[in-house]
């Protein structure tokens, strides 16, 4: 067998799923863990064209490798990242690659292209979404680094990427240093934002509607055929369809209600706050999973909070459930808008130049938050140049036709006592944008009051102080 074109280093799930799928693309490769249980699993795959090395052959892993020498590290995130580059240092030569596939802090990226740099090798991060099935059968991919370096893998990213309805790469080359991994981490931030205002709508349906499990499905899959369309909605669809086999309930029924989070949406909203870029929709999505795996103290507060049973007073259903439909879907142009605004402003700190527009049209397919919506949100940032999403041509004629049916729904979920972070926060949002005044002209009052840090007039410039007492 000839040299291999590339390395996949790490044969977890996603790193299995990758190594397929470039050998789905006739891709000659080689493979390596450290793991010896990863190893034998996936010699039991008995594919062809691929080496496989196990922990004790490094050395002959990385001579299998044509020049330059590609390394694919799909490895968990972290300092073992660093301990695996130091190792790979022993074996590697100026000009060769190494490429970081996993979920790394763009800030950790940034420091080993740099450090990588003075050694004279390079150094690709590339965000990846779509998990198992996304990295087999191709994900949405995010690739940065030196964009002449880039181009040396870009022919086999854009084959292994998923494809968009008009048969285009799910993959783009998004700008220098950690620029893909920072927008994979706002990918993931704008995903907690989505799932939440996803599962708010399932409440409000199941404890104001007084919805069955049956119907609430029913109605997630009509969503489906309409703006809504999308994976998570999808997906939810599906979910709601399954029963458990030991009970005979729906099994989200007898699923605890207590969430999981990996950290990446926890960086995307600390990174809003170091940017002093608003995002409250995904530190509010952030939030809500911590408040949930709160379990044993809401049980205990419900008892000592019991309040009078309060209702939303829906009205006419089909007319609410409408109404909750546009709830949903203006609330995820909120989300998404501070997702890009997000986006649009480290572009500028950093000088990276990210295309939004390409960023919109990776997302189409191949990752989590995959969505008809994201063609409009392309073209929104294709025809005219807009400071925020909510002011694009079709957006914000939604916003202005629909706030009503949006108040509608939040004001009577508020009513009832349901937890509504998402579209709450997203409404807000909304109001705090439009708005061109605010309460804040008596917060600087009372920061030059209690600290004198002074304020600004808004009839002449300069800093001002006042003697208050």
């Amino acid at each position: 067998m000839n040299e291999s074109i590339l390395g996949v280093y790490g044969l977890g799930v996603m790193g299995s799923s990758i190594a397929q799928n470039l050998l789905k693309h006739g891709y000659n490769i080689s493979v390596y863990s450290k793991d010896l249980q990863e190893t034998e699993k996936f010699r039991l795959k008995n594919i062809e064209n691929v080496k496989v090395f196990d922990k004790d052959n490094i050395d002959l892993f990385l001579k299998s490798l044509e020049k330059p020498k590609k390394v694919f590290l799909m490895i968990t995130a972290g300092e073992v990242v660093d301990k695996v580059i130091e190792e790979l240092l022993n074996y590697l030569e100026p000009g060769d690659i190494i490429i970081d596939g996993g979920n790394s802090f763009y800030k950790d990226t940034n420091r080993r292209y740099e450090y990588l740099k003075k050694k004279g090798l390079d150094y690709i991060g590339v965000g990846i979404s779509g998990g198992e099935k996304g990295a087999l059968n191709g994900p949405s991919m995010m690739p940065s680094g030196e964009a002449d370096i880039y181009k040396k893998v870009e022919n086999i990213f854009n084959d292994i990427s998923a494809k968009s309805k008009d048969n285009k790469p799910c993959c783009t080359y998004i700008g220098k240093e950690g620029a893909g991994h920072y927008v994979k981490m706002v990918h993931n931030g704008i995903e907690y934002a989505d799932i939440e205002i996803i599962c708010e709508a399932y409440l409000i349906m199941k404890n104001i509607c007084g919805l069955g499990i049956e119907k609430i499905q029913k109605i997630f899959e009509k969503w489906n055929k309409g703006p809504l369309k999308s994976y998570l909605i999808e997906i939810t669809a599906n979910i709601l369809k399954k029963k458990d086999e030991e009970t005979g309930k729906y099994l989200v029924e007898v699923i605890s209600d207590r969430a999981g989070q990996k950290g990446t949406g926890k960086w995307t909203a600390v990174e809003g706050l170091e940017m002093n870029v608003p995002i409250p929709s995904v530190v509010e999505a952030v939030f809500a999973r911590s408040i949930s795996d709160l379990k044993e103290k809401r049980i205990e507060a419900e008892k000592k909070l019991k309040l009078d049973k309060m209702s939303g007073n829906i009205g006419s259903e089909d007319i609410f459930i409408n109404n909750l439909e546009k709830a949903v879907y203006l609330s995820k142009i909120c989300s998404y808008a501070q997702g890009f605004d997000l986006l649009s402003n480290v572009s500028k700190k950093y000088g990276w130049n990210l295309n939004l527009e390409e960023i919109a049209l990776i997302w189409r397919e191949g990752c989590i938050i995959k969505a008809e919506f994201l063609e409009e949100i392309a073209s929104e940032f294709k025809n005219e140049k807009i400071e925020n999403l909510m002011l694009g041509k079709k957006f914000s004629k939604e916003l202005i036709d629909n706030h009503t049916k949006w108040r509608d729904v939040v004001c009577k979920a508020i009513k009832a006592g349901i937890y509504i972070p998402g579209m709450s926060s997203a409404l807000e949002y909304f109001d705090g944008y439009r708005n061109s005044e605010s309460s804040a002209n008596l917060l600087q009052a009372q920061r030059d009051y209690f600290g004198a840090h002074t304020y600004e007039r808004n009839d002449k410039k300069g800093h001002f102080h006042t003697e208050w007492e």
